[in-house]
C-alpha cells in the first residue's frame, strides 16, 4: 500500500474517532443533573476552587425548583416550623428569594410561609446568576446513554461517561444529582425502585397499604364503563385491580403518582386562557362527572406564590395526580419517559379545559376555573407549561447504610453516623394506585404525617455506594433509603442541603486523594459547620 495513502487512512480514522467520541477536559468533578441539588453541589465545589462541570440532560437547570415546585415545604404547616433544618447555601438561596420580593428583614419574616415561596423564573435567574458568578460550565441537552456501555469504568472507579450526542465526560469524582439515578444504575451501583415489603427493614408503613383513609374518596364512585357491570372494563384512571387486604405490607415496584406543578394566574394582564389540547379525549374525565354526581366537590386553584400565581400541586382524592399511570418511568428508556410526560401533559391540559368549559361540570366549578389560566411569563418556551413532570420517585441507591422508617419515628433513638443534613418532614408518599374496593373506586398507598415522626439526620454513608461497587460516585437525590424514609427526604430544599454537603465531601476526597468512602468525617464535619450547614437537631 502507498505510504501516503496509508497515512491518510490512519489520519482519517483518527479524525472519525475523535469526532464521534469527543473527549472533554478532565474535571475534578462532573455533576450529572443540573437539578437544584446539582447546582448547589457545583457551586460549593467552585467555591472550594475545584474544576467542576454540570452535565444537564435537558435544556434547563434547577430541576423541580424551576419547574413549578415553588411552594416550598418550609414553615407551611401550623403544627411545626422546619426552617431550623435549612442552612448553608440553601438558606442563602431562600434569603436571595426573599430579597427579590422586598423582604429586607429575613429573620423577622422567616416564620411566614410566603417568605420561602417564589415564582419559577425567579429561581431560575438565581441559579443562572450563581452559575455565571462561579464560572461553572453547563453542558445542556446531554443525555446519558442508557446502557452499561455509557460508563468507562476501571475496577470500582468511573473514568468517564458517554452521552447520546457522542460526548464523553472525564472526572475524578462524579455526582448523580438526577431524580432517576441513571448514572448510578449503569455504573453498577445497587439501586431499587418502588415499595419494599415491611419485613425487609422491619417497618410498618411500607409496601401495599390494606387501609387508606388519607386523601381517599368520601363518596362512592362506580368504576365500570357500564355502571354495575364488572365485565365492561373500567373508566379512565382506574386500574382493573382489586383491593386485597391480605397483601398488607407486601412489597412491589409501584411508585407514587407524578403530576405537573402548574403555575396559573387570574391576573388578566398575564393570564392565558386554557385551551383544548389536540389530543383531547372527553372520556378520560368520566370519573370527575361521577364524583360530582355522587356529591363530591371538585377542586380549584388558589393563590400560593407571589405575584398572583399558584403552584397548583396535586394530593387530593381526585385532581391531576394520576395514581398508577407512571410505574414504567424510572426504569424506562427516554421514549417511554417522554410518552409518560406527554400523557400527563395531555391529560392535565384537557382536565383544566374540561373543568373550565364542559357544560356537564357544575356551573360554580366552571366559574371558578374560568378565572384561571397559564401565565405569559413562565415556561415561555413551552406554552406556559412546566418542561418537567414532578418525579416524586425514581431509583434509590442501596448502600451499606440505609435510612428507614425507624429514623423518622419519634419513638426510636438512632445515632446516625456521619450526619450531613437534616430531613424535617414527615414520611410523605402519595397514592400509587387507583383500584376497586367493594365495587367502588379506591386510592391505595398514601402515607403522610401522623404523630409518630420527628426530624432526623441524614448519614453521609447513605449518599455513597458500597466501596466494592464504586469509589467515586455520590448522590444527593437518590439516597440509600427505604421508600418510606425517602418520602421524608425527597423535598427540594433537603436535596439542596445534601448537594452542598456532597460538594464539600468531594472537595475533601480530592484534597486527601482518597476514595469517597475514606474521607475523614471529622474534617468534613468541620467544613460543613464552617459553611453553616445544619447537621442535627
Amino acid at each position: 500500500m502507498n505510504s501516503k495513502l496509508f497515512l491518510f487512512i490512519i489520519l482519517l480514522g483518527l479524525t472519525w474517532s475523535t469526532s464521534c467520541k469527543p473527549r472533554e477536559d478532565v474535571y475534578d468533578v462532573v455533576v450529572y443533573g443540573g437539578t437544584s441539588a446539582g447546582i448547589i453541589c457545583a457551586v460549593q465545589l467552585a467555591i472550594d476552587g475545584k474544576n467542576v462541570a454540570v452535565v444537564e440532560p435537558t435544556s434547563h437547570i434547577g430541576g423541580m425548583t424551576t419547574e413549578g415546585l415553588d411552594g416550598s415545604d418550609i414553615n407551611n404547616h401550623p403544627n411545626f416550623k422546619n426552617d431550623a433544618a435549612v442552612g448553608g447555601l440553601t438558606l442563602e438561596f431562600y434569603k436571595t428569594i426573599a430579597k427579590h420580593y422586598g423582604i429586607t428583614d429575613f429573620e423577622a419574616k422567616k416564620d411566614e410561609f410566603m417568605t420561602w415561596r417564589f415564582e419559577p423564573h425567579v429561581a431560575d435567574s438565581i441559579f443562572l446568576a450563581w452559575i455565571n458568578k462561579y464560572k461553572i460550565p453547563v453542558f445542556y441537552g446531554e443525555r446519558l446513554i442508557l446502557g452499561k456501555e455509557a460508563i468507562n469504568k476501571q475496577g470500582s472507579k468511573i473514568n468517564s461517561f458517554k452521552t447520546e450526542k457522542g460526548s464523553e465526560y472525564f472526572a475524578k469524582i462524579f455526582v448523580d444529582a438526577t431524580y432517576e439515578g441513571d448514572l448510578l444504575h449503569y455504573a453498577g451501583v445497587s439501586t431499587t425502585i418502588g415499595r419494599e415489603a415491611n419485613h425487609q427493614y422491619n417497618e410498618t408503613k411500607n409496601g401495599i397499604r390494606a387501609e387508606n383513609s388519607y386523601r381517599n374518596f368520601e363518596v362512592d364512585i362506580d368504576p365500570y364503563n357500564i355502571p354495575g357491570d364488572s365485565t365492561s372494563g373500567v373508566i379512565h384512571t382506574v386500574q382493573q385491580e382489586y383491593h386485597q387486604p391480605e397483601l398488607d405490607g407486601e412489597g412491589d415496584q409501584r411508585i407514587q403518582a407524578f403530576c405537573f406543578r402548574a403555575c396559573l394566574t387570574k391576573d388578566s394582564l398575564n393570564r392565558v386562557p386554557f385551551t383544548k389540547p389536540l389530543n383531547y379525549n372527553r372520556e378520560w374525565y368520566e370519573i370527575y362527572l361521577r364524583y360530582q354526581a355522587a356529591g363530591g366537590k371538585l377542586y380549584a386553584p388558589y393563590y400560593s406564590i407571589p405575584n398572583a400565581k399558584t403552584d397548583l400541586g396535586a394530593w387530593h382524592d381526585l385532581s391531576h395526580n394520576l395514581y398508577g399511570m407512571n410505574h414504567d418511568y424510572p426504569a424506562g428508556d427516554y421514549n417511554k419517559r417522554k410518552e409518560i410526560y406527554q400523557y400527563h401533559l395531555d391529560f392535565t391540559q384537557g382536565l383544566f379545559w374540561f373543568l373550565a368549559n364542559d357544560t356537564a361540570v357544575h356551573e360554580t366549578t366552571r366559574d371558578a376555573w374560568q378565572q384561571w389560566g397559564t401565565t405569559k411569563d413562565e415556561f415561555t418556551d413551552n406554552n406556559g407549561w412546566p418542561r418537567m413532570i414532578y418525579i416524586r420517585d425514581g431509583r434509590r441507591m442501596i448502600s451499606d447504610y440505609v435510612m428507614t422508617e425507624h429514623h423518622t419515628r419519634k419513638d426510636t433513638i438512632i445515632e446516625v453516623p456521619q450526619p450531613v443534613g437534616v430531613a424535617y418532614w414527615p414520611p410523605d408518599v402519595h397514592h400509587v394506585r387507583r383500584i376497586i374496593k367493594d365495587g367502588s373506586i379506591y386510592n391505595e398507598g398514601f402515607v403522610f404525617g401522623g404523630e409518630n415522626w420527628k426530624p432526623f439526620s441524614i448519614s453521609y454513608q447513605s449518599l455513597i455506594p458500597k466501596k466494592e461497587e464504586c469509589t467515586n460516585v455520590m448522590t444527593p437525590t437518590c439516597p440509600s433509603s427505604s421508600h418510606i424514609a425517602f418520602g421524608a427526604i425527597r423535598l427540594e430544599w433537603t436535596f439542596m442541603v445534601l448537594g452542598q454537603s456532597l460538594g464539600a465531601a468531594a472537595s475533601l476526597a480530592l484534597e486527601k486523594e482518597v476514595a469517597i468512602q475514606d474521607i475523614p468525617y471529622a474534617a468534613l464535619k468541620e467544613l460543613l459547620l464552617k459553611e453553616k450547614q445544619v447537621l442535627a437537631l
